[in-house]
């Protein structure tokens, strides 16, 4: 539930969805915190409303020493929003962007180059859909 909308969803709401009590749910979200288990609650951000019209996704190369280093640095990047390590694949960074134009793009494009990485696909996409997880190894009875 918390996936699903952290910002709306009260405690109280969660306690009674799993038949436990309001203060039980607080306590296990906030030992799930504390672990790191739950690392933070983020806005879903509609980019092309708020004037970013091109969602990219870069399939970039780096060495395998050098992956983790320059898979940091490209944080920094303009435009980049979220990067993904990949483990056992000659693509090994996954960079995704956003751009208001092919401007942007191209110095997105540039600054993840220059850093080093080699880019071998670079795809914009349209949508993207988010399933949220819900077992977390409890089954619950189907509706």
């Amino acid at each position: 539930m918390l996936q699903q909308d952290a910002r709306r969803i009260t405690t109280e709401e969660i306690g009674e969805e799993v038949d436990v009590s309001a203060s039980t749910v607080r306590n296990r979200i906030g030992n799930l915190e504390r672990s790191d288990v739950i690392r933070g609650y983020h806005p879903d951000i509609n980019y092309e409303l708020a004037g970013y019209q091109l969602h990219i996704l870069f399939m970039c190369a780096a060495p395998a020493a050098d992956r983790e280093k320059l898979a940091r640095e490209a944080t920094d990047v303009k435009g980049v929003i979220r990067i993904d390590e990949i483990v056992g694949s000659e693509q090994n960074i996954l960079v995704e962007a956003i751009a208001a134009d092919t401007d942007q793009l191209g110095k997105t494009h540039n600054g993840l180059a220059e850093l080093g990485l080699t880019i071998a696909h670079t795809n914009i996409f349209r949508n993207a859909y988010l399933q949220p997880f819900d077992h977390f190894g409890i089954e619950r009875p189907t509706d």
